[in-house]
């Protein structure tokens, strides 16, 4: 048989033990700190065993718990990760070619009108002066179109004529993004290191568009528009034609050729180029 704890006699240990029991009961309904006395299979000994619950102390009423604010932090690194990566894109993202796509027949059938009345009028390109390419990273074509030959005057045994010819390149990069290789590109003046000559940036031309133009009278229009690349260039040769088989030029060579006569020519031309390869 247990008993109670040991409490002082008369009325007050009486008073106190009433008040332990009390206490007790008030812990049963209302899940307070103090739980029921637990005894021990020993007589004589009775222990109470309390039970605190810290989990609220040094809260304000009312304010969140702590794994709410552990949540919420969760939720805002959530959604930063995921801003930064539409803004930058996770480096695997294909660029957008905005339905543009290779012609076989592009060469042969370019009329590359402007340039016609600007310079001279265009002739057949050469057998081998086209040719395509195509690779799941990277689809590339590339030709040559010859105008036709410009006199220049008559000398003393002959006569000056030069010579355009209109280089046609087209890329579509389906893997990497050119667009930040893109000006150093239309800066490159290929492995000689000639004339870097005068780059300006076009308007309203694709995405990005470069004019670089030479004191040997070379221009070249280079445009990015997403992943495709479209590059129309412009060069001359002059040369002078004897009626001696062996005969040499007694006259001076002209001075090169002016660009700004055809340089909008060959905007114009851009544009007809890449309307064509939109599908």
């Amino acid at each position: 048989m247990t008993h109670p704890p040991d409490l002082p006699e008369g009325p007050t240990g009486t008073a106190r033990f009433c008040d332990y029991r009390a206490q007790a009961a008030g812990a049963r309904e209302g899940g307070g700190l103090i739980s029921e006395p637990e005894f021990e299979g020993r007589s004589g000994g009775v222990h109470a065993v309390e039970v605190i619950d810290h989990s609220d102390r040094g809260r304000v009423p009312g304010s969140p718990s702590p794994w709410r604010w552990a949540l919420g932090g969760a939720v805002v690194a959530s959604v930063l990760w995921a801003a930064s990566w539409y803004a930058y894109g996770t480096g695997d993202r294909a660029p957008d070619l905005h339905g543009y796509r290779l012609d076989d027949g592009l060469c042969a059938e370019l009329p590359l009108t402007s340039l016609g009345a600007a310079i001279a009028p265009r002739q057949p390109p050469g057998e081998g002066e086209a040719w395509v390419a195509r690779h799941e990273a990277l689809d590339r074509q590339q030709c040559s179109v010859p105008l036709a030959s410009v006199p220049l005057g008559e000398g003393e045994s002959g006569g000056w004529s030069r010579d355009f010819t209109v280089s046609v390149v087209v890329e579509l990069h389906k893997k990497t993004d050119p667009g930040p290789e893109f000006e150093a590109r239309a800066r490159d003046t290929g492995r000689d290191g000639g004339d870097e000559g005068t780059l300006e940036a076009v308007p309203d031309l694709g995405d990005t568009a470069f004019l670089r133009t030479s004191e040997d009278g070379s221009a070249e229009l280079s445009v990015r528009e997403g992943g495709a690349v479209f590059v129309l260039d412009v060069s001359s040769v002059t040369s002078y034609m004897s009626d001696d088989e062996y005969g040499e030029a007694l006259d001076v060579e002209p001075d090169a050729p002016e660009t700004a006569p055809f340089q909008p020519a060959l905007i114009s031309d851009m544009r007809g180029l890449m309307d064509r390869l939109k599908g």
